[in-house]
Formats: structure tokens, C-alpha cells, sequence
């Protein structure tokens, strides 16, 4: 069969916990150096997935961010501000989306996660409907902490996992990440409402574990991806197989295949 396609979309905490991004101690302060933090988590994570991203358009939202004219806080807004075509070209291109955003999108919150969750599981629901392994949906979340919305964030993820998705959260900060271990569920699966989750979508890695080793951040990011999309399409009996776009050879995130 063809190549697999990962569909990754973007979402940014715009909260307020963040600080005013125009003081150098804001984690969205953008200097003329290395860039923020979460500018560095993108670009090391997006530099690997567009290769397996045929046309390189990624939607790219904010979250917890107060909207103009009137300051309305919204969980799903395009960092691009149209929000009938949130796609960004490339890499480069959800990064100017993201450094105008922070002109014009004032910083809020509450740090609500579960809309955007649910936003990417609706494409990954339509995917679900084909019998061959075409396109599997990846969330990046950049957040600064918790979700407050936690236990609806459980809800959606359990949702999620029976279809063609995979959560992958960046926590930037020193924030106390304790819920994000939680959903990432290695040792015991997500339950919501006596619901067991039928797979593990989650994986959560702390930024700051690898600010003195940022080449070893997109292993860290993508351990886990590899195993989840071929345990999505195992139990449909479908063989995934992941071909990065640009490259002749089978790319740095291989898919196991197995005998029906």
C-alpha cells in the first residue's frame, strides 16, 4: 500500500500564566537569539514531521487567548487569524503566524485543552471510516502548565483513542506538571465515566529536560508515536506504512509491519 500521511496540527497556550510577552521574563518574549521556548520545542518537532507531510500545510491554533476587537476568549483560534483556513506553510510558516498572533490576541485563560482535543478527533473520526491506512492526526500541544479542564481533557482522550490520533503535549516552563503524567497513562490506563481507554494516545514531555541537550528533544517528543500507529491499525488489520515524502528511504520514524 501507499505511504501513510501524519496530519499534525498545532495548538499554543496563549494563557496569561505565560506572562506579558513583551517582558523578557514572558516564556512567549521573543529575542532577536535563540528564540522562546516554545518557538525551539516547534521547530526541533516540525523540522522531523514535515517530511512525512506531502503538502507541509499545518493548522496551527492558540488556546486560552482573548480575541479582538472585543477580548473574547477562545480555545481554538488560528494563530493565522482566519479561522476558515488555519493552515500555515511549513514550518517557518506557523512561526510568523504565531509571532503576529502575539501582536494582535491578548493573553487569558483559563488553560481549557479539551476543544482543541476534540477539534483534531472530529478529522480523525472521518479517517477512522477508510479500510486503508491513509492519514493519522497528530495534536502538539505547547502549553506553560496544567489543564484546567482536566477531567474533560480524560473524557476527549478516551474519546480519541478508537481513532487515528495521537496527543503529543510539550510542557515549557517549570509549571507542576503532575496531570500531564496522569494522561500520558504509561502505567495505568485513562478512565472516564467507567470507560477504559483501548489504547494509549498520550505522550507528555517536560521542555526543560532538554534545554542542555535540545537534539535529543524530537526522540523524546516521538518515542511513543511509532508504536501507537501501528497499535491503531493492528486492531483493524490494516498495515500502516510510513514514508517520509522527501526522502528515497523509509524516514526516522519507521512502522513496524506484522503478518494478519
Amino acid at each position: 500500500m501507499g505511504g501513510l500521511q501524519l496530519n499534525c496540527t498545532i495548538a499554543i497556550d496563549f494563557t496569561g500564566s505565560n506572562g506579558d510577552p513583551q517582558t523578557p521574563r514572558s516564556l512567549h518574549y521573543i529575542s532577536a537569539a535563540d528564540g522562546n521556548h516554545y518557538q525551539q520545542a516547534w521547530l526541533s518537532i516540525g523540522q522531523i514531521i514535515q517530511d512525512y507531510d506531502s503538502d507541509k500545510l499545518f493548522p496551527a491554533f492558540g488556546f486560552g487567548g482573548a480575541l479582538p476587537p472585543h477580548g473574547q476568549v477562545s480555545f481554538e483560534f488560528a494563530l493565522n487569524g482566519d479561522p476558515s483556513n488555519p493552515l500555515c506553510a511549513g514550518v517557518t510558516g506557523v512561526m510568523d503566524a504565531y509571532k503576529s498572533a502575539l501582536l494582535t490576541v491578548g493573553l487569558s485563560g483559563p488553560t481549557n485543552c479539551a476543544p482543541m482535543i476534540r477539534h483534531v478527533s472530529k478529522l480523525a473520526v472521518t479517517a477512522a471510516q477508510s479500510r486503508t491506512a491513509q492519514n493519522y492526526y497528530v495534536l502538539l500541544i505547547l502549553t506553560d502548565g496544567q489543564f484546567t479542564d482536566i477531567y474533560d481533557c480524560i473524557g476527549a482522550i478516551v474519546e480519541a483513542a478508537d481513532y487515528p490520533m495521537s496527543i503529543i503535549i510539550i510542557g515549557v516552563g517549570h509549571a507542576d506538571f503532575s496531570d500531564m503524567e496522569r494522561l500520558d497513562a504509561d502505567k495505568k490506563a485513562l478512565q472516564f465515566n467507567g470507560r477504559k481507554s483501548t489504547r494509549d494516545i498520550v505522550q507528555f514531555v517536560p521542555f526543560n529536560s532538554y534545554i542542555a541537550s535540545p537534539s535529543a528533544l524530537p526522540a523524546a517528543v516521538l518515542a511513543e508515536l511509532p508504536r501507537q500507529v501501528e497499535e491503531y491499525y493492528r486492531k483493524r488489520r490494516i498495515t500502516p506504512y510510513l514514508k517520509a515524502t522527501e526522502k528515497e528511504e523509509q524516514g526516522p520514524i519507521p512502522i513496524p509491519e506484522y503478518e494478519d
